[in-house]
This record gives structure tokens, sequence and C-alpha cells, in this order.
């Protein structure tokens, strides 16, 4: 389906100029997306996502300077709205858990590059993620040590640790969320600490992106226990 109403705009980044090309190419040949800059590295992309402001920046996880995490950072920290679709070939299951806790929209493989960006980008301008389920489940199950990712949350968690999960996801400290829930910080950290031990996850940026991919399912009613 096309992005209806106004053309995407994008910026894409890759450190090998074929392959830049090569993407620059394909999202171009689309009558509803436009390419408003194509960059070598990560410094100068985040110099044309300041300047134009896509809709999308499409970035190479592993590049020299700025890596395409640290214009994900950077965008996160001074509130762009630009959303980002991360590149990868060999990115590790930590550099993909942090995309996701980090607020990447899209994680798309180079070897499947040319038959799913195009829709991965469509998906994103619609505010709508796109991680590949295999891929980004199996770093987590890595990640955590056990099968804890594939399993129900709502039959792991109680409702009140649900909630502090999905408050963590957005960036929230431990204070925020207290606020937010009406909790001190002490009682988020004791349910911080239950939720590490029930998942098996060791670090904050592995429960947020445990959240993001399963967002739906501790968001639902469900019936957890009490």
């Amino acid at each position: 389906m096309k992005h209806r109403g106004r053309s995407i705009s994008i910026v894409v980044a890759d450190d090998h100029p074929v392959v830049l090309k090569g993407l620059a190419d394909v999202l171009r040949s689309n009558s509803d997306m436009k390419v408003v800059a194509s960059c070598g590295d990560g410094a100068s992309a985040l110099e044309a996502i300041r300047k134009w402001s896509p809709n999308v920046a499409v970035v190479d996880v592993l590049m020299p300077g700025l890596n395409g995490l640290d214009v994900l950072a950077s965008i996160k920290a001074e509130g762009l709205a630009t959303k980002v679709v991360i590149l990868t070939a060999t990115a590790s299951d930590a550099q993909l858990l942090r995309a996701i806790a980090e607020g990447a929209q899209g994680i798309v493989l180079k070897e499947e590059a040319l038959t799913d960006l195009v829709q991965c980008v469509r998906t994103v301008a619609e505010d709508r993620p796109w991680f590949p389920s295999p891929l980004v489940n199996a770093a987590l199950e890595r990640e955590t040590g056990r099968r804890a990712a594939s399993q129900r949350l709502t039959e792991l968690l109680t409702t009140r640790e649900r909630e502090i999960i999905l408050l963590v996801a957005e960036g929230l400290s431990n204070k925020l969320v207290g606020r937010r829930l009406e909790l001190s910080e002490g009682t988020v950290k004791i349910h911080l600490h239950n939720i590490y031990q029930k998942l098996h996850v060791n670090n904050r940026t592995t429960l947020a992106a445990l959240a993001i991919v399963h967002r739906d399912e501790l968001a639902s009613p469900g019936n957890p226990p009490v």
C-alpha cells in the first residue's frame, strides 16, 4: 500500500557507495517517495536530518564516526520527529536490542533490503513498526537466556509490573515512572528487581526492547496474576 496524501521524504546513509546508490535508486523509483539526501557517513546523515526533517531516515548500523545507533540516539535526544529504519548485515544481539530500545521503528536485513525496504519505509512512515520477528525474538531469547520472550507475558507478570515495563519502554526514569503510577521510587525499584528475575533480564535496554516488541501483549487486559 502506498503512503497516501503526500510523498515520504527520506534520508539514506551507508558508507558503501554502491550500496548507498542502490538503496537510493530503489526508493526513488517509487512515486510516493523522495530521497532528499544520500549520505556516506553518520555525521552527514545527522546534519541532513536536522536540515530536511525527513519523514524517515534509513541508516546503516555500522558506519565510521557516528554509526547508525549514534544517529538514532541523537535523534531521540534532540527530540527530532524523523523515524529511523536501521539497516544491518552483521548486527549483534545487543545492537539490535539497543536499536529497538532507542526508538528505531524498523530493522531491515541488507540481504533482503531491496525486497523489504520499500514496504518497511511505507509502514514506518505510517507510524507502525517493522521488525523481522524471527530475528528479534531470537536475539531476545539469546540475550535473556531463556524463552521468556516467546511466553505469554501476562502469565508471568502482574498488572502493575506490565504498567512499569511499558513506561520503561517510553524511556522514563524510575522517578518519573513512580510519579506516573503514584508510587515511590523505591517501590518502582523493587518491582523492577522482580521483573528482572521473572524474565531473566539483567539490564534496562533489554527490558525496553522486550516491551517494545511485545507492546500489544503487555497492554492487553488479559488475566494477569495479582
